[in-house]
């Protein structure tokens, strides 16, 4: 396996990229892969991620303590996953979890060996990850539908109405540092987190996903002053560097998963650009 390495590029850098250059460095457009474990590792805050796909065999996490400096994975890391496909199972270290339609699972540090299955193979399991550092083990949890925090924020004539589902963050489940949910938007809403906000003490990966094949979504990144976009499709990820916005508005409703780590993981602490702001 092989794994794509992204280095930080600060806001200055940023400033010069083109329209390539900025795909380049911050969007992944393949995360899913039948039969395969994809993965990304950004230098922005240490955060992995990626897709596992399960379709005629299981996938297995495969050793990757070298590329690491550690003995295995997780020795020192800890990682959420959201299924948005199929049902569901991953084997840690022998036990087994069903993780169906957006469920997710939380693993604590030190887990050394994971199974991924799909239930059914004409519906196969869509298990999308994030791992960050981890210095403490929390319990492995399983997370239901009916147990994700959700609020739902903005208005229909603002078309920005969307549900928020909190699955790994405190008072749901206890991690370290990885703060992970999923957004919906309402039918007719296309803006998501608009107005917009920076947080300078951490950093954000997006995954958009839900969208037909004719649909995009302008994902807006950059400082305030200095907005840039890049074109998404369909169950496509963007790195978002603490400086950076990070707003998107689609040709359709679509949903997202939003996974975050850094200095705390107080879901409010946000840095936020009033509209007038904004160039």
């Amino acid at each position: 396996m092989q794994i794509d390495i992204r280095q930080s590029c600060n806001a200055a850098y940023t400033k010069t990229l083109d329209t390539e250059g900025l795909r380049r460095e911050f969007l992944v457009e393949q995360i899913f892969v039948a039969d395969q474990l994809t993965m990304t590792y950004s230098h922005v805050d240490r955060i992995v991620f990626g897709g596992i796909m399960p379709v005629a065999k299981s996938v297995s996490l495969p050793d990757l303590g070298n590329a690491f400096g550690t003995a295995f994975f997780l020795e020192r890391r800890e990682m959420g996953l959201i299924n948005i496909g199929g049902a569901g199972v991953i084997e840690v270290d022998g036990v087994a979890y069903q993780i169906d339609h957006e469920e997710a699972l939380y693993i604590g540090k030190g887990a050394r060996e994971l199974v991924f299955k799909s239930v059914d193979s004409a519906r196969p399991a869509k298990f999308y990850y994030n791992s960050t550092p981890a210095h403490a083990t929390y319990p492995i949890r399983k997370i239901t539908r009916e147990m994700a925090s959700p609020q739902t924020l903005g208005e229909n004539k603002t078309s920005n109405r969307r549900t928020i589902n909190k699955y790994i963050v405190p008072g749901v489940v206890d991690s370290c540092q990885l703060v992970m949910g999923l957004t919906k938007l309402d039918e007719g809403s296309m803006w998501n987190t608009m107005p917009c906000h920076t947080h300078e003490r951490r950093m954000e990966v997006y995954f958009y996903f839900n969208l037909n094949p004719d649909a995009v979504v302008f994902h807006m990144m950059g400082e305030p002053t200095e907005t840039r976009h890049i074109v998404m499709r369909n169950e496509q990820s963007v790195i978002s560097p603490s400086w950076s916005i990070h707003s998107g508005v689609g040709t359709q409703a679509y949903t997202f998963i939003w996974g975050m780590c850094g200095e705390n993981q107080t879901f409010p602490d946000m840095d936020h650009v009033a509209m007038t702001t904004l160039k």
